[in-house]
């Protein structure tokens, strides 16, 4: 009796650590700056990530397995995220949403790629991310740098045609790789500017540049800078009554701009990501997430899409292996908040891309 009772209990045992009768967790990871300087953007992805995964855990998970979510802090810095990387991969995660800084992501997705993990990153606008990619599985759902180039070019050149323009910037990598790319695209288009000037960041006497415009009758100027100069430049534009169109980049979409400016901002086209928020398809997560007490981030909403869009290509491929996954990624449309997205044969994704916004009143205004 004793030894049927064995076979029993040893069968029951048996039949409880079959595949069939265990249900396997589906580990995936985000990583970005989860501490120091940019710490709120790693929050907001790390609120992303953990919303998408009980969505979809409460939707009956992948494959009908339950997603794990794993959060690594990468401090911004290629070492610290090739180290995480590796321990990602030691817990066997099939995805990452991540990261935020180019210097993490590259170095990071060279470790992925090794190791047949898909990499997804939310926030990487670098170029080089997806032009040199270490292979298949690494994506970006972030504009690329070079397609704000391309919009302000076209810009220029469609609407200031018959201006003049004077094409400024702080003499920063930044600014000068922007005005450089921009200047090369409406050359194309067939405009020229009046003149191309760097000027030295950190002063505060824009007069003799102000009147240097003045006297060549400039209509817009297409500044590369940051805001503490932009602002100043804005509020000497301004005092001089010089009637040009200021046009900038992303790094004018910020409440720092305004601050110098002040009324003098007023007019300003900043060119800018489309805001994730503003997304029909995005309206119902963001009513959810502030009913919730958390604020609907452009990387709090970028990170809910990235997982959502694995998490439709691994249901597609009925399996969460590199391979068909890959493959389905290369090849779908899926459905995320941020509208329809698919991804391109270098890895970037077709949404979003460069909008135009106004300064109006202390206020950044949907535009163009």
């Amino acid at each position: 009796m004793k030894i049927q009772r064995l076979a029993v209990c040893l069968s029951a045992l048996v039949c409880a650590l079959t595949p069939a009768a265990v249900r396997a967790d589906i580990a995936i990871g985000v990583a970005g700056p989860m501490k120091g300087q940019f710490a709120r953007f790693g929050a907001q992805m790390r609120a992303g990530a953990e919303k998408a995964v009980a969505d979809i855990n409460a939707a009956g998970g992948v494959n009908g397995e339950p997603l794990v979510l794993e959060v690594a802090d990468d401090g911004c810095t290629a070492e610290t995220a090739v180290a995480v990387a590796n321990q990602l991969v030691g817990r066997q995660v099939a995805f990452v949403a991540g990261h935020f800084c180019f210097g993490a992501s590259i170095p990071a997705s060279e470790v992925y790629s090794e190791a047949g993990i898909i990499q997804i990153s939310p926030a990487t606008t670098l170029p080089k991310f997806t032009d040199e990619r270490p292979g298949p599985g690494v994506y970006r759902l972030a504009p690329r740098d070079d397609e704000q180039a391309l919009a302000a070019g076209r810009l220029l050149a469609e609407e200031f045609g018959g201006d003049e323009i004077a094409i400024l910037h702080d003499k920063t990598a930044y600014g000068k790789g922007l005005t450089d790319a921009v200047k090369a695209e409406m050359n194309r288009l067939g405009k020229s500017e009046a003149l191309t000037l760097g000027f030295d960041g950190g002063g505060d006497n824009f007069r003799t540049l102000v009147s240097q415009l003045k006297l060549e009758g400039i209509g817009a100027v297409y500044l590369g800078a940051y805001p503490s100069e932009a602002g100043q430049l804005a509020l000497e534009i301004k005092r001089q009554g010089l009637e040009a169109v200021l046009v900038s980049g992303d790094a004018l979409m910020t409440e720092e701009y305004w601050s110098v400016a002040g009324d003098a901002s007023s007019g300003t086209l900043v060119s800018y990501p489309e805001v994730p928020r503003h997304q029909p398809a995005a309206m119902a997560l963001v009513e959810e997430l502030e009913g919730e007490g958390v604020s609907a981030d452009r990387y709090v909403l970028a990170t809910y899409a990235a997982i959502q869009a694995w998490a439709q290509a691994a249901s597609g491929a009925g399996d969460t292996s590199f391979d068909p996954v890959v493959a389905a990624l290369d090849e779908g449309t899926f459905d995320t908040i941020l509208g329809p997205v698919s991804f391109n044969a270098k890895g970037d994704a077709d949404h979003p891309g460069y909008v135009w916004f106004e300064w109006q009143d202390g206020t950044p205004v949907r535009g163009r």
